[in-house]
């Protein structure tokens, strides 16, 4: 990257567009609202690669085979005699190669130019290595970021960050002008429908068929209603086991006589279906089974649109929905997401309150104001280390 004006020069660390992975999209509408940025230089990235080959545009300057532990060096080796200000990059353990991911940590070490880290997972009992990783990035870093209130206290606690070093910033949404919820209904073919949604890619631990389980006792009071469950199957797991999944769902709306009150929309969405999909919904629903699931970009894309919410009970829905911002149900059970469901659909004025108090904390989380507090740290980051380089004499 070349110094053309006074302007910073960011660059990102982690998985990027066209791969199909949510930190890619994160990643990319972070580095869109960048783009628009006084002070910045249009920013780029550095790819990390699994075994596919993308094509990926100008933005990438660089490729890591995520297995290749030289790739990793030869990115720190260009970066210290480039241009760049500051590096971003975003953590994820299965992301990078070796156990656990720790081939990122011959890259940090060799580094000499700042870099703040997104943590975009934090378990509350990570194994030796997984805190060592963490402890060790976060170390040399500048700054760390968690997008869940409840996690600074662990990344402190648990992985020994100084707290310091600690910032809380909410998980972006994407602005998106939409039509009303009738009117979409109505473009869509859903007039008259009750709409609770789930959206994001398809797999085992999302505990869809509780969901759908849950729909049997909704329809019998509400049979207007409609489960709708957006977007394809995950590139990993239908690698790894092709569709099963989504079959055994398929077959258990067959035999609980569901085929009118759940739909699949087996599709990669656009940016602009995925919030088509959250303005039209009358209920949002995640019913994921891992309790330890610090971040969702799901549940925050249903919380940045005032969805009311249905959960279950995992540590990003606890912290979301506290504040009358939705009902959390218990896990894997079927019977207690059909009450909350129906509490809600007999109870017009509960959503309207819901909604109202979850658009609130939505109003906060649009990327325009996320990226303000973003910009904020990377900008304290590169002076901090500009300032520790001066001698003092």
């Amino acid at each position: 990257m070349n110094r053309i004006n006074n302007h910073l020069n960011i660059v990102f660390l982690g998985t990027s567009l066209p791969r199909e992975c949510g930190i890619a999209t994160f990643t990319q509408d972070l580095m869109d609202q960048f783009a628009q940025k006084k002070n910045f230089n249009k920013p780029r990235i550095i790819a990390v690669n699994n075994k596919e080959t993308y094509n990926y545009d100008d933005q990438v300057i660089m490729q890591i085979d995520q297995q290749q532990v030289t790739d990793y060096v030869e990115a720190a080796d260009y970066l210290n005699t480039s241009n760049v200000d500051l590096l971003v990059i975003q953590h994820e353990f299965g992301i990078y190669g070796g156990e656990n991911g720790e081939y990122v940590i011959p890259f940090v070490e060799r580094l000499n130019i700042p870099f703040v880290v997104i943590f975009h997972t934090v378990l509350t009992t990570p194994s030796p290595k997984q805190r060592h990783i963490m402890n060790r990035i976060a170390q040399l870093s500048a700054k760390v970021v968690t997008m869940a209130q409840s996690t600074v206290t662990d990344l402190h606690v648990i992985y020994e960050i100084d707290l310091h070093k600690i910032v809380f910033i909410h998980h972006g949404v994407p602005y998106v002008e939409t039509k009303s919820r009738s009117e979409l209904k109505e473009q869509f073919g859903f007039t008259d429908r009750k709409i609770i949604s789930t959206f994001g890619f398809l797999s085992p631990g999302k505990g869809i068929e509780y969901g759908i389980e849950a729909m049997r006792g909704v329809i019998a009071q509400h049979p207007e209603s409609l489960y709708i469950i957006w977007g394809k199957t995950h590139p990993v797991v239908k690698k790894e086991t092709g569709e099963v999944y989504r079959q055994k769902l398929t077959e258990q709306i067959k035999e609980l006589g569901l085929v009118e009150n759940v739909l699949f929309v087996d599709k990669l969405l656009t940016q602009e279906e995925v919030i088509q999909s959250l303005v039209m919904s009358d209920i949002y629903m995640t019913p994921y089974l891992g309790k330890d699931q610090a971040v969702s970009g799901t549940l925050a894309y249903g919380v940045g649109y005032g969805r009311v919410i249905v959960s279950t009970p995992y540590r990003y829905a606890e912290e979301m929905l506290a504040g009358g911002r939705g009902l959390l149900a218990e896990f894997r059970d079927s019977s207690s997401l059909e009450t909350s469901i129906s509490k809600l659909l007999d109870n017009p004025s509960l959503v309207k309150e819901m909604e109202a108090s979850t658009l609130a904390l939505g109003k906060t989380m649009m990327w325009g104001e996320i990226a303000k507090r973003y910009a904020a740290v990377f900008e304290e980051s590169i002076s901090t280390a500009h300032f520790s380089k001066r001698s003092v004499i």
